[in-house]
């Protein structure tokens, strides 16, 4: 996979923010980790970590944690039940504060995964991505990112990828900040968690014809 080339802050200082900002989580909101764990165990059962390949920087694959927001509720063949069911009201909740998130800081300290950047998506949908929608995996995936802080799950597919390539070729430190403060601000808000009519978004199938949506440019 070719890359474009590095600026200063995403060559030496991005990383290092990632490191530091994810160890002081870690510290910090240890009494809180293990509060959730507790209650996650109660109302959903065992395992209370969610953990699922993903494709990272390169594409190249790591596990990802999450806690856990579904139960194991399975119809009289055996099979799981649809999401919306097994996603109880404890889970929503979960869901919508992004607290299910928070175990993926065990991700950004080991270097699977960044602060910001391209959220990391099903190692299935590998294969469907054209060209352009490939360069999101040039770059460590976020715990939030440019269409996360833009409209997150009920954006389209497509208008997803070509954020997620914009951020790609304009990464700086003002750019980062600003997706903090925005993702902050949603969270609080509640915008964007759930697909529109759906607990969760809409499984990625391909793009029509290979082509995009090419939005309007975001970052200024």
């Amino acid at each position: 996979m070719q890359h474009k080339k590095r600026g200063i802050y995403e060559k030496y200082i991005k990383r290092f923010f990632d490191i530091l900002i994810s160890f002081l989580v870690l510290v910090v909101l240890s009494p809180f980790f293990a509060l959730v764990a507790l209650s996650v165990r109660i109302f959903l059962g065992t395992p209370v970590i969610f953990r699922q390949k993903r494709p990272g920087k390169d594409e190249k694959i790591f596990v990802l944690y999450k806690f856990r927001t579904m139960t194991d509720e399975k119809d009289k063949n055996g099979e799981l039940l649809p999401d919306e069911i097994r996603l109880t009201k404890f889970g929503k909740l979960l869901r919508t504060l992004s607290i299910d998130e928070l175990p993926e800081f065990f991700n950004i300290l080991k270097g699977d995964m960044s602060l910001i950047g391209p959220r990391p998506l099903l190692v299935s949908y590998i294969p469907l991505y054209n060209e352009k929608q490939h360069r999101r995996h040039e770059v460590r995936p976020g715990l939030s990112g440019l269409a996360q802080s833009h409209g997150r799950n009920l954006l389209s597919w497509e208008d997803k990828f070509e954020l997620d390539v914009e951020y790609v070729d304009n990464i700086t430190f003002l750019t980062d900040a600003k997706i903090v403060l925005t993702t902050i601000v949603n969270v609080i808000r509640r915008d964007g968690i759930n697909a529109e009519n759906s607990a969760t978004a809409k499984p990625f199938t391909g793009t029509k014809n290979n082509e995009s949506s090419e939005p309007a440019a975001i970052i200024k």
